[in-house]
């Protein structure tokens, strides 16, 4: 049986939140500013001086492109002090850069941290994705199934009809065969206009939320980003690459795959323990957006790790001044 790698999850969790306040509060004045570029900016520069405040030996194997596409929090890029534990790193430092740029819900800065190895190096491919929340059989939806099939499969298993099953839908264009397949069950389907993470968050807390089931094309890189997420708040979460042209399949290689049409299972794209945090940067099913008042802002957390399944929601309220000087 493999051993564990300890990379000191609990001491470097809270440290992680940091991380991800330090970006929602950078991106806090450009909410509904209509400036998607600025609000991502800066959230990215936040992010990567918190990150290398951490005694860790990080490299970031999910994050804002290759090197020559991105200047900073690259694909491969070290971060960290270079004491520490060796770490992967997946980010999105701004989750919804159009929600935020429109004060839309749902928007949210997202890190996940795991032993080196531990994640999937996923090109910047779409990824087909299906994801459900915790609680039922190993397997009881796959994609394999046909969509309406899915949707029938898990009714059955939580005891309701399929018109009482809700779907989370990225709203595209390429979608529209998968959503008619869908209503034509009777299910509903919630669409959402960006923020697929955040999509796939939503079933793992279905009371709240309303939200069963997760479907739908999306960006590779954010789905080992929401696999991280599930692995700590429980549920299922399948993945396969999808590549429209010989470029993307050369990625796929670049990054090491060679069964192009694997399926990967949620532990397949994160295979350790990880720690996860996001901070809600406009308000959502599952975060509290950014509140700001006179002299102060406040923002609120979600911190997990699975290894112990510890959910933390923590509120940071930190006065204006602070803002830009040292995170604390």
């Amino acid at each position: 049986m493999p051993t564990k790698t300890d990379f000191n999850d609990r001491m470097l969790s809270l440290g992680l939140a940091r991380v991800s306040e330090a970006a929602a509060i950078a991106s806090a004045g450009l909410i509904g500013r209509g400036d998607e570029k600025a609000a991502d900016q800066a959230a990215v520069n936040a992010m990567r001086d918190q990150l290398n405040k951490l005694d860790i030996a990080g490299v970031v194997v999910i994050g804002e492109g290759e090197r020559d596409e991105a200047p900073m929090l690259y694909i491969g890029e070290e971060v960290g002090s270079g004491n520490g534990p060796g770490v992967d790193i997946a980010l999105d430092p701004l989750e919804g850069t159009t929600l935020t740029a429109k004060d839309m819900p749902n928007a949210l800065t997202v890190i996940a941290m795991g032993p080196r190895g531990s994640m999937l190096h996923a090109p910047d491919v779409y990824m087909e994705k299906l994801a459900i929340g915790p609680g039922y059989p190993e397997g009881i939806v796959s994609l394999d199934m046909p969509p309406a099939t899915r949707v029938s499969a898990l009714a059955s298993a939580k005891g309701c009809l399929p018109k009482d099953i809700t779907v989370c839908i990225l709203e595209r264009p390429r979608h529209q065969e998968l959503i008619a397949e869908i209503r034509s069950t009777g299910a509903a389907i919630r669409l959402i206009t960006d923020g697929d993470v955040a999509g796939v968050m939503h079933c793992a807390e279905a009371e709240a939320t309303g939200i069963d089931m997760y479907m739908g094309e999306g960006g590779a890189p954010e789905g080992v980003l929401a696999a991280a997420a599930l692995k700590c708040m429980g549920g299922q979460m399948y993945g396969r690459l999808v590549f429209r042209n010989d470029d993307e399949r050369g990625r796929a290689g670049k990054a090491g795959i060679t069964d192009l049409d694997k399926i990967y299972g949620r532990d397949e794209m994160v295979t350790e323990d990880v720690i996860f945090s996001a901070t809600g940067v406009t308000n959502g099913s599952i975060l509290s957006g950014i509140k700001r008042e006179v002299g102060w802002v406040t923002t609120e957390t979600l911190l997990m790790r699975s290894k112990t399944g510890s959910v933390r929601r923590m509120t940071y309220r930190t006065p204006v001044a602070q803002i830009g000087r040292a995170h604390v």
